[in-house]
């Protein structure tokens, strides 16, 4: 069983900062991509940012220059720093990562259960 636990969300005043932190726990063997993503309510589910076990990051358009993404591997942890945050970041952040279990040889894509980020004008 693998398990990704979010945290770090809450109400923000426009202008302000977040850094939300998602742990990978469970039957690990290793972990290549893990990333960010978002949804508002009557919202497309969007890509925030992704990070590769090297260290090569993208982000999405609408928030590059604002926010960050880091992980530590030996924590199996992956991080999102938002800063400059606007009224439209306002959604449930989702953390995902592309994990091997112990004694299997293919990759699988697990979520974790979200939290919500909201930011107020």
């Amino acid at each position: 069983q693998v398990q990704l636990v979010e945290s770090g969300g809450g109400l923000v005043q426009a202008g302000g900062s977040l850094k939300l932190s998602c742990a990978a726990s469970g039957s690990i063997g290793s972990i290549s991509a893990m990333g960010w993503y978002r949804q508002a309510p009557g919202k497309q589910r969007e890509l925030v940012a992704s990070i590769v076990s090297g260290g090569s990051s993208n982000y999405a358009d609408s928030v590059k220059g604002r926010v960050t993404i880091s992980r530590d591997n030996d924590k199996n942890t992956v991080y999102l720093q938002m800063n400059s945050l606007r009224p439209e970041d306002t959604a449930v952040y989702y953390c995902t990562a592309t994990v091997r279990k112990l004694g299997n040889l293919k990759f699988s894509a697990y979520w974790g259960q979200g939290t919500q980020v909201t930011v107020s004008s």
